[in-house]
Order: structure tokens, then sequence, then C-alpha cells
């Protein structure tokens, strides 16, 4: 049998026996029945998209990434621009001066999800490409270099100062560590978790992917905190305590209609992170954000995963219920929603053949 044949084989049998590798559908399919007796009790098939009412749709995923993050204060995120089809390039370069956005950047879709087209991009010429290439609407970027990244999964009851954080999930870049022998390709190919990824980091890293890195010398494999590009997900939820609440309660004290989802936060050490020091929100994720400290195969299963997702669609229902019975929030029409449901699995469609070229 061939290497690459190999290689696909032990690639097929990983993700087989890991949940956090399966399509995302496994972990919603069985959850139906629940969703439809609330939406029976509800009267109402719309009743989850009350929950966030600040975002549209509460953050289904048709929402503009850019404006939802502006829903947070300045010192918080970091310096971003939005960029719509067919701004002339001298334009997007003014802009990115005048905000003061220096390379390299990050570039990612306005409308995006699990980390498709989000790239850092390192020159101008990159940058000339990236746009050309994807004729929709973009975020740039500043690119946060603080090392640690984390997700942090909260909720409240609508009108209240505290909330609940349920989830913490750590991320853990994809390196490997070079032995002065291999060349990078063997290095990823030897690791039992880069070798996954090894298409996605050869496009990467081509330019020095038959270079043999230093001995010890720890080569950076992607900078992207999404599972999409290798980053390992784990389970931090030990980390919960009043004062990791206290922090997000800081945070979303004026922005009273944002009740439940994740915040992606890049950031120096955890503990100046509580203290509400040297740290960036990259993105706030709405009502289809994930708990994804369930993707830590290694204290988690799939069926764990299940009751921890169906938690937190309890959590949200309460809330849209409490939002509907005391805010007296009214359901959205439910063939809008459709529509606009329709053109966002189509947008995402043309994203993934994207991806795939």
């Amino acid at each position: 049998m061939e290497i690459k044949k190999i290689i696909n084989v032990k690639i097929f049998l990983t993700k087989l026996f890991h949940s956090e590798h399966w399509p995302t559908y496994l972990f919603y399919i069985p959850l139906i029945p629940y969703f439809l007796y609330k939406a029976i009790l509800a009267k109402s098939l719309t009743f989850f998209l009350i929950v966030n009412p600040a975002i549209k749709y509460s953050g289904m995923g048709s929402e503009s990434k850019f404006k939802t993050l502006k829903l947070l204060p300045e010192q918080y995120i970091p310096k971003s621009i939005l960029i719509t089809p067919k701004t002339d390039f001298n334009s997007v370069l003014i802009s990115l001066n005048n905000s003061k956005i220096e390379f390299p950047l990050i570039a990612k879709p306005d409308v995006g999800f699990r980390g498709i087209l989000v790239q850092k991009i390192n020159t101008i010429s990159d940058l000339k490409n990236y746009l050309k290439n994807n004729d929709i609407a973009i975020i740039l970027q500043e690119y946060v270099s603080f090392q640690n990244e984390c997700g942090l999964f909260y909720h409240k009851i609508p009108g209240k100062n505290k909330g609940k954080i349920t989830s913490v999930t750590l991320k853990k870049f994809v390196t490997v560590i070079g032995n002065g022998m291999d060349d990078l390709e063997t290095l990823i190919l030897k690791d039992k978790r880069a070798f996954l990824y090894h298409t996605l980091f050869k496009k990467i890293h081509l330019k020095n992917y038959n270079t043999i890195p230093k001995k010890n010398e720890i080569v950076k494999l992607t900078v992207i905190g999404n599972h999409s590009k290798g980053t390992q997900f784990i389970n931090g939820n030990h980390l919960i305590d009043q004062q990791l609440e206290a922090f997000l309660d800081k945070i979303t004290a004026n922005l009273p209609d944002f009740n439940y989802g994740r915040f992606d936060i890049k950031y120096k050490t955890f503990n100046k992170l509580k203290n509400a020091e040297d740290f960036k929100i990259l993105e706030l994720n709405g009502i289809i954000a994930e708990p994804t400290h369930i993707y830590d195969t290694e204290k988690s299963n799939y069926f764990a995963s299940l009751k921890t997702i169906l938690n937190h669609w309890s959590i949200a229902n309460k809330i849209a219920r409490y939002n509907h019975s005391v805010f007296k929030k009214t359901y959205p029409s439910l063939l809008p929603f459709l529509k606009d449901m329709l053109l966002l699995k189509k947008y995402s469609f043309n994203l993934k053949k994207k991806t795939s070229k």
C-alpha cells in the first residue's frame, strides 16, 4: 500500500474513534425531539430567536460578526475594519492606515463559521490576493499577539446583573518540535494530531515544507484558534470561579440584550484575564455557539457531549421564555427566518467550495 493511502486510512480510523471529528449533525439530530417539545409549549418554532435581541436572530449564523463585536466596548476588542465587496484596494489600504492596523493582520468573512477562510495575512500582496479571491464582506482585524486563547460560554437571565459561565475551553495550537534531522513534512506526518491536518499545513507552510527545523525548534503550524485549523480544544471547566464570572459580568454590563453565547478571547495569562488585563475579545458568538469543551475527548465522550448541549438548550429555552413573558419580546415570523437560513446555507456552500480549491 502506498504511503498516501496509509496516511488516509490512519486519518479515517483516528477520526472514526474520536467524536471531536464527527460531523456536527450527529450532535444535534438526537436532540430534535426536545426542541420540538419546547416549540410546542411555546407555540412557536422560532421561540429561541429572542434569546439575544441585540443580535440578528440571536446569532444563528447569518449575523454580521463585525456589528456583533462592535456591541462591546472598544478597549476590549481588536482594531477592525469591514471591507465590502468591490472596494477599491487603495481605499482598503487607506482604511487600514487610518485605523492603525498593521501587518500581519487577520482576514475573515463577516458572515462565517468554523474558521472557514480565516487567514493570517502577512503582506500587502497577500491581502490583495485574498480580497481578489473572496468577493464577500471581509473583516480585517489587527493580529493579537497574546499566545493563549480560550472560549468562555456565558449566560444570564435578562435584566439581571450577574451571570454564569458554563464552559471554559482552552485552545492548544498545533506545534511540532524539530529534531535536526526530519523536514517539516515528516515532523507533521509523525505527529499524532498534526498529521490529521497535513493537507492544510502543507498549504500554509508550502515554502518551508521540505526544510529541516533545528533541533528543539518549536514550529507553530497555525495561529487560528479553530478546530478546523487543527487547534485542540481542552476542557478548562475547573477554572470557573466567581472572579471569572465577575469579569464577564463587567464586560456585559452595558449589553442588556445579550444573554447567551461564547466569548472567544486571546490573553496573556489566565490570572491577568480574570483581572481584566492583557486580553482581547476576538469574537462574540450567539445562540448557535457551542460549549466547545465537549470536543475534549480525553475528558468527555459522545453521550456526555449530548447531555451538555441539551443542558445549554434548556438554559436558552428559559431565557427565551423569560424574554417573552417578562419583557414581552415577540417571536420572529417563521418564513423570513427560513428564507434567511436558506440564503445562509447557499452562502456557506460557496464558502466551503472556496476552501476546497
